[in-house]
């Protein structure tokens, strides 16, 4: 189905779930363009995390009255509900953490598991290119490690030529007999890409474990483990619908040493944790497939009226903008420049007429943090109706 046909099929199943946002009902005026920083929550989600803090708030695993057991069960029931929602083929030998969010995750990873098994000479892939959470902790690695006396090669994830995609079979002649890890990302959060992650495996062998930034595709398609064939996924709650300060570590446990976070593990965010189960439960219901289906159908929109504006810059892969193309489309977000307004006085103009987008690096690797050509970033859930998006690209129009 045309993700045209998609908005007109979608509309009755869209329409009630968008008026399950209290945030977004109380701002008609205003268009909520900025999903992949954070989203916002539904009713739900909100009713969660209040009841939980009105009738059982307590610490997990420390007390034995029943409030406490409550929380204890609250946690361990949503750790099974997030393998749930991976579609874990064998929960019982896979492992959930709870995290602050993906970065603290990938520097759980980085310090707590890739750095004690690690030896002098091997080798490590990660990108370069994508979010600074999934490059910054694995440089972190090598510096703990580096500070024994081993060394660690970190090598970067070849990338295809003007797609922004990864480059398997430039990744494949890159693996060697000292390739131990690799890191990726499911969805990009510049270019709106599905890194088509389930063709590194192939190029990296069946014994390279694969740690997976899902920060930008929890919540907005559907996941399934079993397809990825990746040993961690990473992900935040506050990017999935849940409250801000929560997040998972999943691990397979398939290769490499048992995951296991050091330290002594403090409370965990359990008001967080109440939001998150609700807001996976949310999901479920809702359905991710045809979340993904509507996101889509309004990228395309977006794309394809920005590839009729000589003024605009589309980033990412030029050949996927038109609603005509046959090549993969963004995932929930789309990123421009215009040639003449730089982009921060992009977003206040913006702004002014209601839409909020973000406006700067996107904290990309690699990105020039003092540069002044950042760009602009719209990204949608499926709160977000065409409506806002032909008004957007009516403003932007009226701007070249």
């Amino acid at each position: 189905m045309a993700p045209a046909d998609d908005v007109a099929a979608l509309r009755s199943w869209q329409r009630p779930l968008r008026e399950q946002f209290p945030i977004i009902t109380a701002h008609p005026e205003l268009a909520y363009l900025d999903s992949a920083a954070t989203t916002q929550k539904p009713r739900a989600v909100l009713d969660a995390v209040h009841t939980y803090l009105t009738t059982s708030n307590a610490n997990a695993g420390r007390g034995t009255y029943p409030w406490a057991n409550a929380t204890t069960a609250l946690v361990t029931r949503t750790r099974d509900r997030v393998t749930e929602f991976l579609h874990d083929p064998a929960p019982d030998r896979s492992t959930v953490h709870f995290t602050g969010g993906t970065t603290e995750g990938l520097r759980t990873v980085a310090r707590d598991w890739l750095a004690t098994w690690l030896t002098d000479g091997d080798e490590i892939v990660v990108p370069f290119a994508d979010h600074q959470a999934n490059l910054a902790p694995w440089l972190e690695a090598q510096a703990l490690l580096a500070a024994r006396g081993l060394r660690i090669e970190v090598r970067a994830l070849p990338y295809q030529d003007g797609s922004g995609d990864y480059d398997p079979a430039a990744l494949a002649a890159l693996v060697g007999p000292r390739t131990r890890f690799l890191a990726a990302t499911h969805v990009h959060h510049v270019y709106g890409a599905d890194m088509n992650v389930h063709r590194l495996r192939a190029a990296v062998g069946p014994e390279v474990p694969i740690c997976l930034d899902a920060a930008q595709s929890i919540g907005h398609l559907p996941v399934s483990v079993a397809d990825l064939d990746v040993d961690f996924v990473v992900f935040s709650g506050h990017k999935a619908l849940a409250p801000p300060g929560t997040g998972a570590i999943w691990s397979r446990g398939l290769r490499g040493p048992a995951f296991r976070p050091g330290g002594w593990q403090g409370t965990p965010n359990t008001a967080g944790i109440a939001g998150l189960a609700a807001a996976l439960d949310w999901l479920d219901a809702a359905g991710p497939d045809r979340i993904e289906r509507w996101t889509v159908a309004l990228t395309t929109r977006l794309t394809d009226g920005l590839s009729r504006l000589p003024a605009y810059e589309v980033l990412g892969c030029r050949a996927s903008l038109s609603a005509a193309s046959p090549v993969q489309r963004r995932r929930s977000l789309v990123t421009f420049r215009h040639h003449a307004i730089s982009s921060q006085d992009l977003g206040f103009i913006l702004y002014s007429h209601g839409f909020m987008v973000r406006c700067d690096h996107h904290c990309q690797a690699g990105a020039a943090t003092g540069a002044t050509d950042g760009s602009v970033r719209v990204s949608l859930h499926l709160h977000n109706t065409p409506e806002e998006i032909d008004a957007l690209l009516s403003t932007l129009t009226n701007l070249q």
